[in-house]
């Protein structure tokens, strides 16, 4: 039971980490990693405001805890992200060697897990995919809004 709580709450901080993505005009995808059931890293996508395409919210979460750990491999820590990985921070996370991964909306377009590709499988990395609505609204919100042309900055 305690288990369950807590993949809950993991989920709930990748997705307040998605919802600043969203008020900064960015794809809305939040990420945190955890060891020994600690917060250890936090990021969302900040591709835009970096002018960098490589600033996905999984790969700076990556650098944020293996620098916090002082390693470069992260086999005692789990990643909670708000969206499935493409397949750039699913190649990093091959890498890495996170010990699970644990994903709230399925990417079918550029999913580099299950959705499209399948990289994680080649490295044995575990996943789970952790049903999440608010995952996927916040991500349908922004590209309706984004369509229209009027991002809206509220939640």
């Amino acid at each position: 039971m305690q288990w369950n709580f807590d993949k809950k709450r993991f989920m709930e901080e990748a997705l307040k980490e998605a919802q600043k993505a969203f008020l900064k005009g960015e794809v809305p995808v939040g990420c945190v990693i955890v060891k020994d059931s600690q917060i250890v890293a936090k990021a969302h996508n900040r591709v835009e405001e970096l002018s960098d395409p490589t600033a996905h919210a999984e790969i700076l979460a990556l650098r944020e805890a293996a620098s916090k750990l002082g390693v470069k491999e992260l086999r005692n820590c789990e990643m909670f992200v708000t969206l499935e990985p493409c397949p750039m921070c699913a190649g990093a996370i091959a890498l890495s060697g996170l010990k699970k991964l644990y994903f709230g909306a399925f990417n079918e377009k550029h999913g580099g897990v299950v959705g499209k590709f399948f990289i994680l499988q080649e490295y044995s990395i575990p996943w789970e995919r952790i049903d999440c609505r608010d995952c996927s609204k916040i991500l349908q919100d922004f590209f309706i809004d984004l369509r229209k042309g009027t991002p809206e900055k509220d939640l």
